[in-house]
């Protein structure tokens, strides 16, 4: 079934990034974005995930042309269907890893899952304040908050960056076990080809067109 499908899409700021870009994502299937810095990778992960409009294209979210849905259903689509992961991990400093959970078990209304936390190995510092972490562990908290919502399709853009080689590995495995299980999709934009072609389909954005590499 599919549960992403882009077509025609294009983008520019002061220069063209792309164009006639097309792709889609089925459930239970990973796809990775690789490219140089600077070829517009994460400017399509933002379009194709409804946090930019693209200057020529459609994407389809679940059926559904997300750039025609009214503001109400797209901010549903996003809380109940949508996780996003970024290598900046944008977690709500002044509370606990353990509050920036519940933010998303409130939210989702889905329960906090402790099997993740252990596999995570966050579990022990759930009382501690996002500030007091290291860049791995807020990482990995940024990751559990998201799959704690239990989203349907994951757009994740260098979501292991801070994370060691050996880690980075354990939780992509996680992420591939979490869309084989649940029937979700990924979409992964990384600079790590070896992470990269872990992944079911591998695309790189060259000379504003998006090839098919695997």
């Amino acid at each position: 079934m599919e549960i992403l499908s882009a077509k025609n899409l294009a983008h520019s700021f002061d220069y063209d990034l792309f164009e006639d870009v097309s792709f889609d994502l089925q459930k239970k299937q990973s796809i990775a974005i690789i490219g140089q810095s600077g070829s517009g990778k994460s400017t399509l992960l933002h379009i194709i995930s409804s946090l930019l409009k693209p200057n020529a294209g459609e994407v389809k979210l679940f059926g559904k042309d997300i750039y025609s849905l009214k503001p109400k259903k797209l901010m549903q689509l996003k809380r109940e269907k949508i996780g996003l992961v970024f290598q900046s991990h944008y977690l709500f400093r002044g509370l606990s890893a353990y509050e920036n959970l519940e933010v998303s078990e409130i939210l989702s209304g889905k329960k906090i899952d402790e099997d993740l936390l252990e596999k995570l190995d966050v579990k022990h510092c759930m009382e501690q304040k996002v500030t007091e972490l290291s860049g791995g562990q807020q990482q990995r908290i940024s990751i559990a908050r998201v799959l704690t919502k239990q989203p349907s399709i994951i757009f994740a853009d260098e979501p292991t960056g801070n994370l060691d080689a050996s880690t980075a590995k354990e939780v992509m495995d996680l992420f591939f076990d979490y869309c084989k299980n649940s029937g979700a999709g990924m979409v992964l934009v990384t600079h790590d080809t070896k992470l990269a072609y872990m992944c079911d389909k591998v695309y790189k954005l060259e000379n504003k067109q998006l090839i098919e590499e695997k």
